[in-house]
């Protein structure tokens, strides 16, 4: 009977239906930033068996301070997980071999100096070290029959440099002391082989082999600039000397490319031209015709995330609309897709699939659960992995995806999350959510993170609503497109929009309007502090832009910026770069500001909040705060700091949209008390 119901419903209706909580409680911040999630998985030759990676982040107060801790399981059919290498682990890249004997994964393990290959058998026992390198192992890939490992590594460093840091000696010369990672053979049946070194001029940001031919496909850049691989990055075949056999031409940005179980086929997922923001589209080139490019999804309005092949003739595609997810199977005598998985059943984030096997194995979540692994069988999901049963004891929100119009008319997409006691006619304080990118969107799974921390708001009588606005992916092209060359116009004044509608609807008080984001979210939080402060009664700023002049000349993906985003350069409209900056407007601000950063940030750089603080400060007309995040970069990725985060952002909040308050709350947390 249990089975039975299991292979119906799955484990998730399953859980719900047989322990569903007496009394439901509250989440905490606490477990909101270190909630577990599957974050890889790999399918077995047989369908059966999977491996995947759970991410187990540290303990604040507890564990002292570093990157989460990732641990490996395997799960055979729909029976229970079983942990394979567990504890204080960071496991990576994880392959199942190609006669399904053997769970390959990267770590670095015991006395490893540098990230290594591992092994361990699929029916359990110790981890081996298979390969360990110079310098730490990227990536890998294992040819079919099993006797080749490539894999992607720099060269040996240079040893002379340590000794010439200790006489202080330490000059860096910027963007030109970049090395590049290359790609190496290593033959496992030669006595004594040692991996051979297949390309040095040449940035390799992937290689796989390429079935049933001694081939390898590379994704190349001129430099390792992240610009670059970006916007500048071709798949190309080489063999096994490392001379090139061909190239497959695209434009603009790339994504995952697969080969069909045959060789013939490749699948690439990429853009529609250089001035895409993302690559969303799906081509499939035909090696037997010269690689000839088919683009087999034309009129697609969405953006496909991930592929897998099935058959010689048929792949597996993931594609995100609106706020919703799909998946389906393509076949190439037709080019005629039929559904696998309909939308708004679960947010798919990526698909594994084996030659000759119907099943599917997907990573996906809701809005009750972060991502968990699936098995994807007619048309059903079948849920295998729970990582947070606790979860079942927690107090759910209401979410729903909305649609709204814009003041010209152009149709809009959101998430709202309602308060956890809402009642219908009553208004509550909002907090916006804004997406970065702006190249991305928000699909209607599960939302809470360190910087929206959806559950926890909701239950303290917050609103929340995660808008879609112009320029955002899921859309087709022609919708991602549509902020282009109008930095901080209508692409934020849909914001307004969306506020102006939650006003009207009565959910949220006009008089209690909260906004917060990160990248160009945080560009967002902060035009709304300043150009837009008469529509919002607090903001907190993340990683965001203040000064378009400024971080042009400050960010390592300024091609990217002109091509994806502005369509043209400072020096092109200076004035127009200016006034679209919110330091232009700080004049005007009154709407309390906290600004976060991570002092490392690359992609924008901390001087963009400094110049933000700098000028609200010296005005000296509302409320400001600036608060730098050591060892942190483009968004924080520690459990402490991001615990920090949450903390100051949900007090904030609370001090000007309920409390009233009128000056900036202490700048001390309760940190030490933990302790």
């Amino acid at each position: 009977m249990v089975s039975s119901m299991l292979r119906q419903v799955g484990l998730a209706a399953l859980i719900t239906a047989v322990s569903m909580p007496l009394i439901a409680r509250e989440i905490t911040l606490e477990e909101t930033v270190t909630i577990k999630s599957v974050n890889s998985a790999a399918l077995a030759p047989s369908a059966q068996l999977a491996a995947f990676t759970r991410v187990n982040p540290r303990q604040p107060y507890q564990d002292d301070d570093g990157s989460p801790y990732v641990e490996l399981f395997t799960v055979r059919g729909e029976s229970e997980p079983v942990p394979f290498v567990t504890g204080k682990e960071q496991i990576g890249s994880v392959t199942v071999s190609p006669d399904g004997n053997n769970i390959y994964f990267l770590s670095k393990r015991g006395d490893d100096k540098h990230t290594s290959l591992y092994r361990i058998a699929t029916t359990g026992g110790e981890a081996q070290k298979v390969l360990t390198h110079d310098v730490s192992i990227a990536s890998y890939s294992i040819s079919g029959d099993g006797r080749y490992i490539a894999f992607r590594a720099k060269s040996k460093a240079d040893a002379n440099e340590e000794k010439l840091k200790k006489k202080g000696f330490k000059a860096e010369i910027y963007e030109e002391q970049l090395e590049f990672t290359h790609v190496w053979l290593w033959d496992t049946q030669a006595e004594d082989a040692k991996p051979q070194q297949l390309t040095s001029d040449v940035q390799i940001w992937s290689a796989e082999f390429r079935p049933q031919h001694e081939q390898l496909l590379v994704r190349t850049a001129p430099t390792p600039l992240v610009d670059d691989n970006y916007m500048s990055s071709q798949y190309r075949l080489i063999d096994f000397s490392g001379a090139p056999v061909s190239d497959f031409e695209s434009e603009g940005k790339l994504g995952d490319a697969r080969f069909s179980p045959d060789g013939r086929y490749l699948a690439v997922i990429g853009a529609a031209d250089y001035n895409d923001p993302s690559a969303g589209r799906l081509y499939v080139y035909d090696t037997e015709k010269d690689n000839a490019r088919t683009e087999v999804l034309p009129d697609y309005q969405g953006h496909v995330k991930d592929i897998a092949w099935r058959r010689n003739d048929e792949v597996i595609w993931l594609g995100h609309r609106g706020t919703t997810s799909e998946v389906q199977a393509l076949t190439m005598q037709w080019l005629e897709s039929r559904q696998l998985l309909a939308p708004g059943i679960a947010v798919v984030v990526d698909v594994e699939a084996v030659p000759g096997q119907s099943d599917v194995l997907v990573r996906a979540h809701k809005p009750e659960h972060p991502t968990e692994l699936f098995r994807l069988q007619n048309q059903t999901l079948i849920r295998l992995t729970d990582s947070n049963p606790w979860l079942a004891d927690i107090t759910m929100p209401r979410q729903e995806s909305i649609t709204y119009k814009a003041r010209d008319g152009l149709e809009l997409e959101g998430i709202v999350v309602y308060p956890t006691d809402y009642q219908s006619g009553q208004s509550y304080p909002l907090i916006m959510v804004v997406h970065g990118g702006p190249e991305s969107h928000y699909s209607n799974g599960w939302l809470d993170r360190y910087a929206s921390p959806a559950k926890y708001a909701a239950q303290r009588g917050y609103a929340l609503f995660f808008p879609n606005y112009r320029g955002s992916t899921g859309r087709g092209v022609e919708f991602s497109k549509l902020g282009q060359n109008d930095y901080a116009g209508k692409e934020f004044d849909d914001l307004v929009d969306g506020k102006n509608y939650l006003v009207e609807t009565g959910l949220a008080d006009d008089a209690k309007i909260g906004i917060t984001g990160g990248s160009y979210g945080g560009f967002a939080s902060a035009w709304a502090a300043t150009a837009l402060t008469e529509h919002f009664d607090a903001s907190v700023m993340s990683v965001g832009i203040s000064d378009n002049i400024s971080k042009f000349g400050t960010t390592d993906i300024a091609k990217e910026m002109h091509a994806v985003h502005a369509r043209s350069y400072p020096w092109d409209k200076w004035q127009w770069y200016l006034e679209r900056s919110p330091i232009y407007h700080a004049e005007k601000a009154r709407t309390p500001l906290l600004i976060l950063h991570g002092k490392e940030d690359t992609r924008v750089h901390p001087s963009q909040s400094m110049e933000m603080y700098r000028y609200l400060k010296t005005h000296d007309k509302v409320p400001v705060r600036l608060v730098l995040y050591p060892g942190e970069g483009h968004g924080n990725r520690k459990a402490a700091a991001q615990l920090d985060y949450s903390m100051r952002l949900m007090r904030w909040m609370e001090h000007f949209l309920v409390e009233g308050g009128t000056e900036a709350p202490p700048h001390e947390l309760p940190h030490a008390e933990k302790l």
